[in-house]
């Protein structure tokens, strides 16, 4: 058995090299006779980190030749099919799709978020997937959204593989980065640019400010999307009048360790707020695509957004209110979230349920 992997791998982003290790850890588990090759933009980097074989993903002849070798084409995980970062992108992931179809390849979105998706995006997803053996995806919109675009193929909505990550049975020693017992009660903040950055910079340093003027709490920037995410994060830090500090952390036992240990986090990125879900940390999102809001949707989470795109029409709720919501509703919410956990990970684990029948294993 050969897999080939498409994703947004290689370029150092926390979240999606997560969904990779843990992707791989679990195929070399599941077909230890397997080889595994990913597409990635430092394919060296990759083929060392992950011990697999990988290819660079812009050598278009490569790229084909690797779909060939295969014998089942994963495109995922992450938000891959979508039109938010751009149509380029789309044409891109969609393209390798269609690769492995034509080439009579057991192809499958793997626990991908799908959408936004403009109309030429729909009709793109429609054209280049059709064919594929399977679809899994991971919030329920994109289940209804992927289902209106290919009927007839099999969807299943089943959640994000950060969901099976375990902590390593040493604990990481977070106390040489300032986040020892002196950085209680700890806020978590995980920036990212995003379209209209300025107004989110501004909502999230209102809520930091209010979090250690009002709480106490002790507040600290964690990139987990590289440096692009630490000059967001000097951004917002700027327009605060408190003092959160800005933690550079290597790695994701790291920063999970940080995210676990918290009393709250406040995350523009997904696998921030995955990782809180996770550890049973109560959160506050920032919406600036429909992810989020799927994430929040199926985790039956009651808060709202602390802000939210004016397309996903939500955030009438003041950044105030749901900063002292999020803190003194913080036991009811931490509840809420762990139970809803092992519900969570059983999903995540359906990913490769599926996957068993797509490989006919």
């Amino acid at each position: 058995m050969r897999f080939l992997i498409s994703g947004y791998y290689g370029f150092g982003n926390l979240g999606d090299e997560a969904l990779l290790a843990l992707l791989v850890s679990r195929l070399k588990t599941l077909y230890p006779l397997a080889t595994i090759d990913v597409l990635s933009q430092r394919p060296a980097e990759t083929a060392h980190r992950f011990n697999v074989a990988s290819t660079p993903r812009m050598d278009l002849g490569a790229v084909r030749k690797a779909v060939e070798r295969s014998d089942v084409v994963l495109s995922g995980a992450g938000g891959l099919l979508q039109t938010a970062t751009s149509f380029k992108s789309l044409l891109y992931y969609a393209g390798i799709v269609r690769t492995g179809v034509r080439a009579g390849k057991r192809t499958m979105i793997f626990a991908q978020s799908v959408g936004p998706l403009d109309f030429w995006g729909r009709q793109t997803v429609r054209e280049c997937c059709k064919g594929i053996a399977a679809a899994t995806v991971r919030d329920e919109r994109s289940r209804a959204l992927l289902v209106s675009i290919l009927p007839g193929v099999e969807v299943e909505r089943t959640a994000d593989l950060v969901f099976l990550y375990d902590p390593p049975e040493a604990a990481v020693d977070l106390t040489m980065h300032g986040l020892g017992a002196e950085s209680e009660p700890l806020v978590v903040v995980a920036a990212r640019k995003t379209a209209q950055f300025e107004t989110v910079a501004a909502t999230i340093a209102s809520a930091v400010d209010r979090l250690a003027d009002e709480h106490g709490a002790k507040v600290a920037f964690v990139p987990l999307g590289g440096q692009s995410d630490a000059e967001a994060a000097t951004t917002i830090i700027r327009k605060c009048r408190s003092k959160p500090t800005l933690v550079e952390l290597d790695g994701l036992d790291a920063i999970a360790a940080a995210i676990a240990r918290a009393h709250l986090v406040i995350g523009v990125r997904l696998h921030a707020l995955i990782l809180a879900a996770r550890f049973g940390v109560p959160f506050l999102s920032v919406a600036y695509d429909p992810k989020v809001v799927g994430l929040a949707e199926d985790l039956g989470y009651p808060l709202e957004p602390l802000w939210s795109a004016p397309s996903l029409g939500r955030g009438a709720v003041p950044a105030e209110a749901l900063v002292d919501a999020a803190w003194s509703r913080h036991d009811e919410l931490a509840a809420q979230l762990a139970q809803n956990y092992p519900a969570q990970r059983a999903l995540a684990e359906k990913n490769f349920t599926v996957l068993a029948r797509v490989a006919g294993s």
